[in-house]
């Protein structure tokens, strides 16, 4: 089954005068890209740079590794043992923290978006024994209880509260608000770094292109491993959200690179319209691919995953697609995972870290047996929705796919020939038909 030759046709549509109309095929979203607007350069998010202080090594942020205490308990590290080897450690106590450096954390929000007293109020969320027993041994220690009760302390202030309120408090009262940092449905996975090795000047972040290739594969590992152990967290776990905010323009809290990971009790509305026209349309991933090759929008290609210049989408956007049959990022073979992320890796270090990003992962929901194909899409916030687009509901994005296209891969072969990014096929280089997208 395929959709019809005018509805493909009208996917991607260039007027007359160079206005270019799209359509996404799974939401239904229609974007213009009016002439004379992409061939502007993208200007830098961040602020004029300035010399990095050397003796705030390590503590530019609460994220950084000198800062441990002023985030939540974690859940877990991952720590480089030699050149190539990776050792995970798991509930450690406060007085552990700093005995090893982590590459990468797993820790819960302070701030959730769907807080535990939401699961618990809603749903009879409580903790699990092993929760309860994790909580304990961590309260157990006077570091650990200290570190608990300011966590607990700042927040309620956050929230409005006064010092006064706080006060009037008892302990018991304060340690019943730290149960989401030991049951909570919110998670934040971070990498060690803020700014690059070496670097000098405060616009050197380490973002996502920064990592190695060996470097962003834990990175989404560990993701992956998170988001796997959120659907055990309660039973009402309809979905887990993945996504990452790069830049305070496109929503972080700090310039410090995070993915983020939050359970929710229903199907995404994504998830929802997706599944209609699938159900309508077994073959629209196909479609998806078929429009992209014959549009000249393939980006690169190499044997777990490709990149696809999006259309239809509100903001200038690349689309990682694993190849092959469909499946779930805790379905997937080492081999599997790997491609994909060098495929991700290689267009987060094209994009660059001066332009704000949100990236953004599409699965199947585990209770929807229709097979959904999982996809990673990188959003360039690189402009501001007006009263245009929310009289309209027509979405105006200043890059068109093809100058999406022509960026990204003059940069991937710069990027390639440097040895930056795992080796892949670029551009015209790539060998791509719809079954890529089958199933």
């Amino acid at each position: 089954m395929t959709l019809p030759a005018t509805y493909r046709d009208e996917a991607i549509v260039r007027m007359a005068d160079g206005t270019v109309k799209q359509t996404n095929l799974l939401s239904g979203t229609e974007v213009w890209t009016v002439p004379g607007r992409g061939d502007r350069p993208i200007p830098s998010a961040l602020p004029e740079p300035r010399a990095i202080n050397p003796h705030q090594n390590g503590a530019f942020c609460p994220f950084c590794e000198k800062r441990y205490l002023e985030t939540p308990p974690e859940k877990e590290r991952l720590v480089r043992v030699g050149d190539s080897q990776w050792k995970y450690l798991s509930d450690l106590g406060a007085d552990q923290l700093f005995d090893t450096v982590a590459d990468f954390r797993r820790i819960p929000n302070l701030f959730e978006i769907v807080s535990y007293n939401y699961w618990h109020l809603n749903h009879g969320h409580v903790p699990t024994e092993a929760q309860h027993r994790r909580m304990a041994e961590y309260l157990a220690s006077g570091a650990g209880y200290d570190h608990v009760m300011r966590l607990v302390h700042d927040r309620m202030l956050a929230s409005g509260m006064t010092e006064d309120e706080c006060d009037a408090l008892s302990d018991s009262d304060k340690l019943q608000q730290a149960n989401g940092f030991f049951s909570g449905g919110h998670d934040l996975v971070i990498p060690r770094r803020h700014y690059t090795y070496g670097a000098t000047q405060t616009d050197q972040l380490a973002g996502s292109g920064t990592l190695t290739p060996d470097e962003h594969e834990q990175y989404i590992r560990l993701t992956v491993k998170a988001m796997d152990n959120l659907y055990h967290l309660d039973p009402a776990v309809r979905y887990v959200v993945a996504f990452q905010n790069w830049l305070k323009p496109a929503g972080a809290s700090f310039d410090h690179l995070h993915k983020q990971l939050v359970a929710i009790d229903q199907l995404s509305v994504q998830s929802q319209s997706e599944l209609e026209r699938l159900r309508k349309n077994p073959a629209i991933y196909q479609e998806i691919l078929r429009v992209a090759t014959t549009r000249k929008l393939v980006i690169a290609q190499n044997d777990h995953a490709i990149a696809l210049a999006g259309f239809g989408h509100r903001y200038p956007t690349v689309a990682v697609w694993p190849t092959g049959a469909p499946y779930n990022p805790w379905e997937a073979s080492p081999e599997q995972l790997r491609g994909i992320s060098d495929m991700l890796h290689a267009v987060h270090a094209a994009t660059g870290v001066k332009i704000p990003t949100n990236e953004e992962w599409y699965y199947r929901p585990p209770s929807v047996s229709i097979p959904m194909r999982w996809r990673i899409l990188l959003k360039w916030r690189v402009s501001t929705m007006a009263g245009f687009e929310g009289g309209s509901r027509i979405y105006l994005n200043t890059i068109d796919p093809w100058r999406v296209h022509n960026r990204v891969t003059s940069t991937l072969a710069e990027l390639r020939d440097a040895g930056a990014i795992s080796p892949l096929r670029v551009g015209a280089e790539c060998s791509v038909d719809p079954s890529l997208l089958g199933g």
